[in-house]
């Protein structure tokens, strides 16, 4: 593996050296400016940026690491090389390509995919998955569609408790129960359908779900799922050969790095909801994961498509706020405390995890109750991928941390849709629209500032008048 870093590229030893970065990884230096520091009396950390540096000096700090850690860089090494090889290879001969692999490379490309495909797997318990060879890699077509189901522990963490494998036949390849062996705090039984009374006498581990996932993937199958990478960091498996379906489509009406739910993904698409009111079926996201993609593989769907704003509001979620982005250590009923009224929050109904953060609803007694604790609620006013008011609020705990989330309505009226927010900086707009007086000055200051630049000789002011005839009157005198 020394020799694999020792002969690789300097772009490549670039990518290495940003890897260390993120995650924030040391030496026997320490860290990436740590090294330059120490070691560049001319220029020191200043110039921090490993495009900036020599191949020498890039392969020097990566060989201040241990020999674990070297043997892993040296796994990603591989991986550059592989992602490489795949890139020329559908250069050279695209005829070869399978349809399938075009979805895999259009995955890899999407702008967000290096932020979250860049998994920690050289900490413990994780597994690296190789792809074979990249020749019959690319005529590979057989895929696998995964979702998984995750339980909060009394250490802050996630932990799978639960695994469904379809293949494309919509077929069951593996539905399996994990125990995550620590304490769980909260079992999600409302969104994993799994209670304590389940996980009784389950013996199975994560481990021993890794151990049948690298079998079905051996042969460089490719896995499929919504937002993939949130299974794949709590699976602890780092795999590219994945199609995740948040990343395939093109949308019409959200940014580039946002991404619709798998619901309203498969209402544009597929012209029907994963669930309709009814409790969360692991299974059928798996399936309708698997689905998006045979859909996009038969239909296109090249041009962007229109992500719908859920319109389908209850009677009862009139009268409640939505908090998101929460961080799954941050207790619900903390929440409470920032809104007036008389709040209440039912974490039995309303919560829903995604991956390090999760949202949940806060009920009021009637709408003008929302509308005083949404307008008196302290925080920054911007927009979600949706388009919709939300506020960036800050919470301090008893503690002294200080936790962000957002928080936003259910309903809007006509005038909260067309509020327009600044990208930096956002301050509450309170009169979107301008009054009929200030229009009416700011046109009569435009014809007038228009009537003095055509003018050739304009009418001089008051004071420049009297200076210039005092001034004519002193020539006279002088004559």
């Amino acid at each position: 593996m020394a020799k694999r870093l020792a002969a690789a590229e300097k772009e490549v030893l670039v990518e290495v050296v940003r890897f260390t970065q993120k995650n924030g990884l040391r030496g026997c230096d320490g860290g990436w400016k740590d090294f330059l520091a120490r070691n560049d009396r001319k220029f020191g950390a200043s110039l921090s940026d490993p495009r900036k540096r020599t191949r020498d000096v890039l392969l020097a700090f990566l060989q201040t690491f241990s020999k674990d850690f070297q043997k892993y860089f040296g796994k990603l090494v591989k991986r550059h090389k592989e992602r490489s090889a795949v890139q020329q290879y559908m250069t050279d001969f695209p005829d070869e390509v399978s349809p399938e692999q075009k979805l895999v490379q259009l995955t890899a490309e999407h702008p967000e995919y290096r932020k979250h495909y860049c998994f920690p797997s050289y900490q413990e318990g994780w597994k690296v998955l190789r792809i074979g060879e990249v020749s019959s890699l690319m005529s590979s077509s057989a895929m696998l569609a995964i979702d998984c189901e995750m339980v909060l522990c009394n250490d802050g963490t996630e932990a799978v408790v639960r695994v469904c494998v379809v293949d494309d036949k919509l077929k069951a390849k593996l539905d399996i129960l994990v125990n995550p062996l620590k304490t769980i705090t909260d079992y999600r039984t409302h969104i994993t359908g799994v209670s304590k009374k389940d996980l009784e006498g389950v013996t199975s581990s994560l481990v021993d779900v890794q151990k049948s996932l690298k079998r079905m993937l051996s042969k460089g199958n490719i896995l499929i799922g919504h937002s993939l990478h949130r299974d794949l960091c709590a699976l602890k498996i780092d795999y590219s050969q994945v199609i995740d379906t948040a990343y395939i489509f093109k949308y019409a009406n959200l940014p580039t790095t946002a991404s619709p739910s798998l619901n309203s993904l498969c209402k544009a698409t597929l012209g029907y909801s994963v669930r309709e009111g009814e409790p969360h079926n692991f299974l059928k996201d798996a399936e309708a994961a698997m689905n998006l993609v045979l859909a996009k593989l038969n239909n296109g769907f090249n041009d962007p498509i229109e992500i719908a704003a859920s319109s389908s509001v209850t009677e009862s979620d009139v009268a409640k706020l939505l908090a998101h982005r929460i961080p799954v250590y941050l207790p619900c009923q903390e929440l409470c405390k920032i809104f007036s009224g008389n709040p209440n929050i039912d974490d039995k109904i309303d919560s829903r995890i995604r991956g390090e953060f999760y949202s949940t609803c806060i009920s009021f007694n009637d709408l003008d109750e929302v509308e005083k604790a949404f307008e008196e609620l302290d925080g920054q006013k911007t927009k979600d991928s949706g388009g919709r008011l939300q506020k960036h609020v800050l919470l301090k705990r008893d503690n002294g941390d200080v936790v962000s989330f957002y928080v936003r309505k259910m309903v809007y009226d006509s005038w909260s849709k067309q509020l327009e927010v600044p990208k930096k900086r956002p301050e509450p707009a309170e009169d979107p629209e301008p009054k009929k007086e200030h229009v009416e000055g700011v046109q009569q200051k435009k014809k007038r500032s228009n009537f003095v630049r055509d003018t050739e000789d304009p009418e001089p002011k008051k004071d420049h008048a009297e200076g210039v005839q005092q001034k004519k009157r002193s020539k006279k005198t002088h004559k």
